[in-house]
């Protein structure tokens, strides 16, 4: 849950910061805000997809051979 929670604030600080107006006072956003905000998280959240999709693969090579030279471990040590 604490990792959502970082991805959200993440997010939002710096979609915010990118695309809301300071000038502006208002309470609503405008169209170029929303449009600006909507593409941004989709950007964050595509990026954020193939970061972890690579960071799965690496985990799974290092598991491999981490099990590898367990394997070969214990057939050196059985000799």
């Amino acid at each position: 849950m604490e990792m959502y929670t970082t991805l959200f604030n993440k997010l939002t600080s710096s979609c915010f910061q990118k695309c809301a107006s300071r000038k502006h006072k208002e309470a609503e956003l405008h169209l170029g805000e929303m449009s600006c905000l909507d593409r941004c998280v989709s950007k964050y959240m595509d990026a954020q997809e193939k970061v972890g999709k690579v960071l799965q693969v690496a985990n799974e090579k290092q598991a491999s051979q981490q099990q590898s030279m367990q394997q070969m471990q214990q057939t050196m040590g059985s000799n």
